[in-house]
């Protein structure tokens, strides 16, 4: 029965170097939508000897191209909008994972048991949690995958 993290997590996954320009993470994210067959929201970000550095996810990338004053603006109906997405997508070029990354990520090591993953999950409100062993990340749990685990043992 499986019981741990490392019993359902994923080994196969694509990480990022804080040095690489957030257009090629965009890149990175739709190639391994089509090689692992899921949408990807967020991947995890390493240093040169795998340790994990942070995490980029699609919130933090559309948090980067939301206007600073946007709480401001009311209904925006006086703005042209295709010029404001326009210059975020330019601002956005220059830009590296490691500017715009969140840096505490939370984690769990392989022998957290199922339950404490859930609980870490639920409370800590994260979709996918990083698998570190000595320093290093050999796994990445996704909400997605203890969901359909928990389905197939509830339905058994």
């Amino acid at each position: 029965m499986k019981t741990t993290a490392a019993d359902i997590m994923t080994t196969q996954f694509t990480t990022l170097f804080p040095e690489t320009p957030v257009p090629e993470a965009i890149r990175l994210f739709r190639e391994a939508f089509e090689q692992e067959g899921r949408r990807l929201f967020g991947m995890i970000v390493v240093d040169k000897d795998r340790r994990l550095t942070g995490m980029l996810s699609m919130y933090d990338i559309l948090l980067y191209l939301q206007p600073k004053h946007i709480h401001v603006w009311g209904a925006m109906e006086d703005l042209e909008i295709a010029e404001v997405i326009d210059a975020a997508g330019k601002r956005i070029k220059s830009i590296q994972v490691g500017d715009i990354m969140t840096p505490d990520v939370v984690t769990i090591g392989p022998d957290a048991n199922l339950m404490m993953v859930l609980n870490v999950m639920i409370s800590k409100h994260v979709r996918r949690l990083p698998v570190v062993e000595d320093q290093r990340i050999i796994g990445i749990v996704y909400i997605s995958d203890l969901f359909n685990h928990f389905l197939e043992r509830i339905s058994d």
